[in-house]
């Protein structure tokens, strides 16, 4: 790949997660002209996924999905001249790319196909102390690797470049640097590029999926997946397919730039971006310019995926009906434990009160009573559980009713962060012809910086009147998964909802509105040039999405719960 230092990089993207729709690419490669198309198929549930299944195929471990679309897409890409670059390798890179081959053997094509590989600490966790602690030998631990192997892989001919754990940001920074001959210190280029690929990672999140506001842009239309057109400096235009679903606004490009972020300094093994000099502005109908990003060095560790084996979990819920509900929580809670052969190394008991009083309707007069069990050993929370919770079906509470029959316990991970210094990772890129070209870490270190607060607006009119409604009336919001973490990111509608924002939703304030969050640490990030705050609660997921016990183990709904509060807002800003 190479630039004529004019005309902006076109990167489409066709997947933000294993399972997304699977006639994206068709739709991508067919509604307009792009240089690179990326699918992103990897998140840290989906490292356990394909964990579990290397465990029964050696062979595996990669997102077959993505083989079965490019047996359908392959031709086409190579007809419109389109690059793409996935991490759909997962924990077998190699692997899918061989496959690829095959494939395209089998369709009669030419296609140069390149993989990166590095990432796959597995065999090294011992030396490289990422054995120790309370779950041992993990199942999986794969470094975070950056762009710049994708880079080679392009600028050597590839046509198709799959990796395995990149940083999601990669899949659209390492095609750009390719393009653009960026160097290894063009920090701001690098920010930017990081930017739009952070945007457009998720899908069409940034295209009004999952939008706060999403009665604004709703149509009948499926959501277009989004693009960025990126420019020799990084900067960008977000946009989409013209007559594809959903929009493209400062909003839904804001709501997902606060999508699974923490501190405004993101840090990347290529570059630190800085989140709080992104500049956002509407330059035309789904037309979003992404400008000013600053970018500074790398840190000196690399960031490592570990997924262990926790052992076996499962739940049974009940169904509670009509008068004296917690009575009969009671009644079964104590008749269950007492009934268990062996109690489990975790119980726990959630009841969701979705009851309503005087009830039109037997749904509506009901709530939800849920028991969640954990256990290393797989029979004490599997039958020896699930049967003792129904045999108790006549002779408990009236109206007992379950959700579901008995089940067997099921294994469950456990996902923990480590890092490893940079120099300690073999990053490779694989060529078409078979070459290797190693990725040398990045030369000297970050210098240790702490985030300080930028100032705050001036505050709203303290004896403004104000009024009850819920605090999404003024406040959009995005929230999922770090880990055991969740984030919240909150964003103001306009300049002077902004000035009573910043001054109002505190973290005391979160911690009274979502009272789950009140025992845990929770920190806040300002971002007021997105008109912004991002709230990271550490420890609200438990051991991470695969082991949480939570209603919503992913933390997605807890934006949304968010702006769902009554508060006291004032009457101008309504």
């Amino acid at each position: 790949m190479g630039s004529d230092g004019t005309a902006p990089l076109r990167i489409g993207n066709a997947s933000g997660f294993y399972g997304d729709r699977f006639t994206a690419m068709r739709e991508m490669l067919e509604g307009g002209p792009l240089d690179v198309l990326t699918g992103d198929y990897l998140a840290e549930l989906t490292m356990l996924i394909l964990g579990r299944s290397r465990m029964k195929d050696p062979g595996g471990g990669y997102a077959t999905t993505f083989l079965r679309q490019m047996e359908d897409c392959l031709g086409l890409a190579q007809d419109r001249g389109t690059k793409i670059v996935t991490n759909a390798g997962g924990l077998n890179p190699e692997g899918l790319a061989s496959r690829l081959r095959e494939l395209a053997q089998k369709l009669g094509l030419e296609v140069r196909i390149a993989h990166i590989e590095g990432d796959d600490l597995l065999p090294r966790a011992k030396e490289l102390g990422l054995a120790d602690g309370a779950y041992g030998q993990p199942l999986t631990a794969n470094a975070y690797l950056g762009a710049w192997g994708i880079a080679e892989c392009l600028k050597s001919g590839a046509d198709v470049v799959v990796t395995g754990r990149v940083t999601d940001a990669s899949l659209v920074t390492g095609p750009a640097a390719a393009h653009f001959g960026w160097a290894r210190d063009d920090w701001d280029a690098l920010a930017g590029a990081t930017v739009a690929g952070h945007v457009l990672e998720c899908g069409a999140q940034a295209t009004g999926g999952n939008f706060a506001f999403f009665q604004e842009i709703y149509n009948v239309k499926a959501l277009g997946f989004p693009i960025a057109e990126i420019h020799p400096d990084g900067s960008s235009v977000i946009t989409k397919h013209d007559g594809t679903g959903g929009a493209v606004t400062t909003e839904t490009v804001t709501a997902q730039l606060l999508y699974e972020i923490g501190g405004p300094r993101y840090l990347g093994p290529d570059v630190v971006t800085r989140f709080d000099t992104i500049e956002l502005a509407q330059e035309g109908p789904d037309r979003v310019r992404v400008s000013g990003t600053k970018g500074e060095p790398p840190p000196a560790t690399t960031k490592v995926c570990l997924n262990h084996l926790g052992g076996f979990r499962n739940e049974m819920t009940f169904v509670l009906t009509g008068l004296d509900l917690d009575a009969k929580a009671e009644w079964i809670k104590t008749q269950l434990e007492q009934g268990l052969a062996q109690r489990p190394q975790q119980l726990e008991w959630i009841l969701a009160r979705t009851d309503r009083e005087d009830a039109a309707t037997e749904q509506e007069a009901s709530a939800l009573l849920r028991c969640s069990v954990k256990d290393t050993d797989q029979r004490t929370v599997g039958r020896a559980f699930s049967s003792a919770a129904v045999e108790l079906a006549l002779a408990s509470y009236p109206g007992f009713t379950m959700t579901a029959p008995p089940g067997d316990g099921i294994p469950y991970g456990v996902y923990t962060p480590a890092f490893v210094d940079a120099r300690e990772i073999g990053h490779r890129a694989v060529l078409p012809d078979g070459g290797r070209v190693t990725v040398e870490p990045q030369d000297g270190t970050a210098p240790a910086v702490t985030d300080t607060q930028p100032a705050l607006p001036e505050p709203y009119d303290p004896d403004a009147p104000v009024r009850r409604a819920p605090l999404g009336a003024v406040a959009g919001a995005r929230s999922g998964d770090k880990g055991g973490d969740a984030n919240i990111g909150v964003w103001a509608r306009t300049d002077e909802q902004w000035r009573w924002l910043a001054h109002f939703l505190t973290e005391n304030r979160l911690k009274h509105l979502l009272p789950e969050t009140r025992e845990l640490t929770v920190t806040r990030h300002l971002l007021p040039r997105l008109r912004a705050v991002n709230f990271v609660i550490e420890g609200l997921l438990q051991e991470g999405v695969s082991a949480s016990t939570r209603f919503d183990p992913q933390g997605k709904g807890l934006g949304e719960w968010l702006r769902s509060r009554v508060v006291d807002i004032p009457e101008d800003l309504l």
